[in-house]
């Protein structure tokens, strides 16, 4: 005979636990879009030449804008293209590292496969 309370061998517990991941994977998806929200509004600046080429990104990686120095002009096209990718490489490293800790600030504390 059967005990009473087993159901399909599925006990409160194990209905308990399934309860609170979806609750947690509910509370990550919405964070994940209001994080999505807060890197497209985000303005990420990267520099070369100390300063004479200036790149604005947006926290997920879109350029906004671009400033250059009148003194890097006077460079040349060679030294001025150097020094935009060099620029644009500083504002994707700093966009790359601030979605990565975003994403961690989100995630901490949820025990997630993989992760």
């Amino acid at each position: 005979m059967a005990e009473k309370g087993q159901g399909f061998g599925f006990g409160l517990g194990k209905m308990k636990e399934l309860a609170e991941a979806f609750k947690k994977a509910q509370q990550v998806q919405e964070g994940a879009k209001r994080l999505q929200e807060e890197l497209e509004q985000m303005e990420i600046l990267g520099e070369s030449g100390g300063g004479l080429v200036k790149v604005v990104v947006s926290g997920n990686q879109e350029p906004k804008r671009v400033e250059i120095a009148q003194s890097a002009l006077e460079e040349g096209a060679e030294v001025l293209s150097d020094l935009v990718v060099a620029a644009m490489k500083d504002a994707y490293k700093k966009s790359t590292e601030t979605m990565r800790e975003r994403m961690e600030d989100l995630t901490s504390g949820l025990e997630l496969p993989g992760m």
